[in-house]
């Protein structure tokens, strides 16, 4: 796929020749030959990613680390996965999206998110008894030892948009066959090692599912300090066991970052008085962390950035900017004596080190 776009001037794969489009066998063959010096060098940069990549991955376990990826629960249009499939997804005849994903207007936004991609076709795909997603899942735990399901509730139920709109707004809710698809999943990788993206408007049917297949959800600390504290279920003491909780994720600003440009003196005022105290800023980024270690979460999860008490300027990712994002870097010298002390002493402390066999 990677070469052929390239052979046709990048362009999107239902505008390259129909023969190449619909995947002519004779056509395809031709074209395979016409290109095989750049098809068997595309061929070793993959081997040697993955080559690097699995050696690094074997490193991180040895030391008793697991990696988490991200699957995001839809694809792009213009991939190798709707070009090879387009019959797993809602296309029209020209094969171009019919429908597209997305969510609805809300609080946030009143057009809602249209995010383009197209939408699965879920009676096909529950025909052929989940393959594509068996393989993908399958992929996935191999170059990840825990995946997180990014918009968990679109596999319960889904909004989908026609094509021609240019907001979500005139969009309609779907059933996905949730129970059915994750109990082929499970019957097929016991003890499908999943996190549920469940951030944002979740229903109770979403919940249900949850619940019913133990899958733990998301906890996001730095959104928990808003008018409905002490009932926000992002707080550590409305926490249950299985539940991943972070200070933020790579899509948040700092700690630091967010109480010096994004937090208000009222949300400054509920964190301490959460707290019991008023804290200095210098260290608030430890007291946060704290919260949840000292909380029931199976699993918490905080950015190097958060340890090393990093402000704005070094946050991993800003939503819907396109430049400057998954740059940053720490040097060694960074990761202080007293900063590994403090985690190392924090984390035994509450019973999060591995010879107390908690995670």
């Amino acid at each position: 796929f990677t070469v052929f776009k390239s052979h046709f001037q990048e362009r999107v794969w239902s505008e390259w020749p129909r023969e190449i489009r619909d995947r002519d066998i004779a056509a395809m063959r031709h074209l395979k030959y016409q290109c095989h010096q750049e098809i068997e060098k595309e061929k070793f940069l993959q081997y040697v990613f993955f080559k690097q990549w699995f050696a690094l991955k074997d490193y991180c376990n040895q030391k008793g680390i697991r990696i988490i990826g991200d699957i995001p629960i839809y694809v792009t249009y213009d991939s190798a996965d709707v070009w090879t499939h387009p019959e797993l997804f809602k296309l029209n005849e020209h094969k171009k999206p019919a429908v597209v994903a997305g969510v609805p207007p809300d609080y946030f936004s009143k057009t809602g998110q249209l995010w383009g991609n197209p939408v699965y076709n879920w009676d096909v795909i529950r025909g052929q008894e989940y393959a594509w997603w068996v393989r993908r899942i399958e992929h996935n735990l191999k170059l990840f030892d825990v995946v997180r399901v990014d918009h968990f509730r679109g596999f319960v139920d889904y909004w989908e948009v026609p094509a021609h709109e240019k907001t979500a707004v005139h969009g309609t809710w779907h059933k996905a066959p949730a129970y059915d698809f994750f109990q082929n999943l499970l019957e097929r990788f016991p003890g499908l090692p999943i996190i549920a993206e469940d951030l944002g408007i979740i229903t109770d049917e979403v919940k249900e599912v949850m619940l019913h297949f133990g899958f733990p959800g998301m906890k996001i600390l730095l959104f928990a300090f808003g008018e409905d504290l002490p009932a926000h279920p992002y707080l550590p003491h409305n926490y249950i066991p299985n539940c991943v909780a972070y200070t933020g994720t790579h899509d948040n600003n700092t700690i630091k970052g967010w109480l010096k440009s994004e937090a208000q003196e009222e949300d400054k005022k509920r964190l301490f008085e959460y707290l019991g105290r008023k804290a200095p800023l210098s260290s608030l980024h430890w007291e946060l962390i704290r919260l949840l270690m000292s909380s029931v979460a199976d699993t918490v999860i905080f950015p190097l950035q958060d340890v090393l008490g990093k402000g704005e300027k070094d946050r991993m990712n800003i939503p819907g900017v396109g430049q400057g994002n998954w740059q940053w870097r720490f040097e060694q010298p960074e990761l202080t004596e007293k900063i590994r002390t403090t985690l190392f002493q924090m984390t035994r402390r509450y019973a999060r080190v591995e010879n107390n066999k908690h995670k």
